[in-house]
């Protein structure tokens, strides 16, 4: 339930103009208003035009019931169905401002994080570059990591660990060794924008060493505070079906099982955490029946594995409840619960193409400005998105926002989540909640 407090609420009348709409509601001291025009779509095949005024009365009935001034918050109207949660960097992490952010810009994202959100990602400052940027035992540096398990445990939020294994932002030292690299470790990657290491190597058995090492110390530190950790990070291939992994170096060195072999040290280091597999382009049938391949495989294997991540960075020009719908029902299919893990949806006319989700080739994916009619197209590609998760709350879990506002998000220039840069509400927002009043209102019937 939404509403905190016992009332006995009746519709008043409602007032409609080109600008907004309002209700007044019996016990309420002042209409309500919405700041846009209501236009709902049917959330089921019995729903008539009636239905969208009654979501929307319901919606300020809540309110009212709270207060005429207490806001809408994401994580109370889904609270029925699943955790919606952010990923946060390390100025919100320590309440210290600074970069692109001054102090009271980040006063506000902190203030917006812990109003609106129950769950909590640490953005970058657990991957291994981070947070062993040095070889040996004391080649940690954990204070920002530890400043954002804080975090989440002084407001009562789920903190989730990204990442323990990946391509992509580690330190070189991990792979470097004696063993000559072989030719093609010269050029470019095959995949993805950037060089990887390439100079000598180390063995199968060090690698390997090194990756318990690393797990067993960074899991083990935050045994029974971090929730769910993202173990192993984007090891499916682009592209056609004929390759499912990655040729990165944790493969070619380790080889196929070095996944298996990671969700093992993982739950060594704690036997309660939700060790998930992550990875981005899940909207794609050819990947995934990649994730299927490769899940299946490691389930037959016992490999723990519990829940399934899909990064969920989409473009405007594509998402919505069909393409979330389709998705969500495929990888559903392996058993597994499902975490929304990166959700952040592209207005920026430049990247409407891609699906992927590297950091270097990012700028060029968030420019050339904004799409026409930006801000109504985000909010019905969100509003079908989160119908798409609504219809699948038995296995959705959790939804992360890959940022809490539009000016710290990796695709700034996307303008791609629900807060502007000055932690504003847009459109989207609204859309959003809508949602969440259908859900509530058909679930009610």
């Amino acid at each position: 339930m939404w509403m905190t407090t016992p009332t006995i609420l009746n519709i008043g009348r409602r007032r409609s103009t080109s600008s907004h709409s309002s209700f007044s509601v019996e016990g309420c001291a002042a209409p309500l208003r919405l700041r846009e025009p209501v236009h709902m779509k049917p959330f089921h095949q019995n729903s008539t035009p009636a239905t969208g005024w009654m979501m929307a009365w319901l919606l300020a009935a809540a309110t009212c019931s709270q207060g005429a001034d207490a806001p809408i918050l994401l994580r109370d109207v889904f609270k029925e169905h699943f955790l919606v949660g952010t990923a946060i960097n390390r100025s919100i992490a320590t309440g210290v401002g600074g970069g692109r952010r001054a102090q009271d810009q980040v006063d506000g994202d902190v203030a917006l994080t812990k109003a609106q959100f129950n769950q909590i990602t640490a953005e970058n400052d657990m991957k291994w570059q981070l947070i062993h940027p040095r070889e040996g035992a004391d080649g940690y540096d954990f204070a920002p990591a530890d400043a954002f398990v804080e975090f989440g445990q002084r407001h009562g939020m789920h903190p989730v660990g990204h990442t323990l294994v990946w391509h992509s932002q580690t330190p070189n030292w991990v792979f470097a060794g004696t063993i000559p690299p072989p030719e093609s470790a010269t050029g470019p990657t095959s995949e993805g924008s950037r060089r990887e290491y390439a100079g000598p190597r180390t063995s199968r058995e060090e690698l390997i060493e090194r990756m318990r090492d690393h797990i067993h110390t960074v899991v083990g530190r935050y045994k029974g505070k971090i929730k769910a950790w993202d173990v192993v990070n984007e090891a499916l291939a682009d592209g056609g079906p004929e390759k499912v992994l990655r040729d990165s170096l944790w493969l070619q060195i380790i080889g196929p099982d070095y996944i298996a072999k990671a969700f093992q040290y993982a739950h060594e280091a704690d036997p309660d955490a939700i060790l998930r597999y992550n990875d981005y382009g899940l909207e794609n049938p050819v990947k995934i029946q990649k994730l299927v391949t490769l899940i299946s495989s490691l389930q037959e294997q016992g490999v723990p594995v519990h829940a399934i991540g899909t990064q969920a960075h989409l473009n405007v020009s594509t998402a919505g409840f069909d393409q979330m719908d389709r998705s969500l029902s495929e990888i559903a299919r392996l058993g597994l619960p499902i975490h929304v893990t990166e959700l952040d949806i592209n207005t920026a006319s430049g990247g409407q193409r891609g699906t992927g989700a590297d950091i270097g080739a990012n700028a060029a994916a968030t420019q050339g400005g904004q799409v026409s009619d930006a801000d109504r197209r985000l909010a019905d590609a969100y509003a079908g998105v989160f119908r798409a998760f609504v219809k699948h709350h038995q296995s959705v879990e959790m939804v992360t926002f890959w940022g809490v506002n539009d000016a710290v998000s990796w695709r700034r220039f996307g303008s791609p989540l629900l807060f502007d840069g000055d932690n504003r509400p847009k459109p989207a927002f609204d859309a959003v909640i809508r949602v969440a009043t259908e859900a509530r209102a058909t679930s009610d019937q």
